[in-house]
This record gives structure tokens, sequence and C-alpha cells, in this order.
């Protein structure tokens, strides 16, 4: 798992939906809202980076902290 800084949109609660996120010094804008779900201690989104490429960001949210926990190259 790689640290990352995201930013989201707050709507009606905090950090609803990954905005943007810099990984490794590289801005990436979410073009793309694939897929959203929930465990016990996290919430994890499965985006589309304006790279093509499809990324799962996971939120702990009892830690606050943001981690990279899948990449999938766009084909």
């Amino acid at each position: 798992m790689s640290d990352i800084r995201v930013e989201c949109y707050a709507g009606y609660r905090a950090d609803e939906h990954p905005l943007r996120f810099v990984l490794r010094g590289h801005e990436y804008a979410v073009s793309e809202l694939d897929g959203q779900w929930h465990s016990p201690d996290a919430t994890y989104f499965r985006v589309r980076a304006n790279d093509g490429n499809y990324y799962v960001l996971r939120h702990d949210e009892g830690q606050d902290r943001w981690t990279l926990d899948g990449f999938r190259a766009a084909r």
C-alpha cells in the first residue's frame, strides 16, 4: 500500500468521494467513480483517473488515512 494525498468532494458528509489525488509527486484528476464499497474499517473507491488508468483508493476512516490498494492499467 502506498500513502497518497486525496482531495475529496464534501457534500452532506466529509470525504464523500475523491476528486483528485497526488501519488509519487504526480497529480491525477478523477474522471470517473467506477465503484464504491465499505468494510468495517474503511471505504474503498475504484476510480478512473485522467491518465485512463484505474486506481483503488482506500480511506481508513478511523485514522483518516488514504492508501492506494489497487491499480490496473488502461487497455
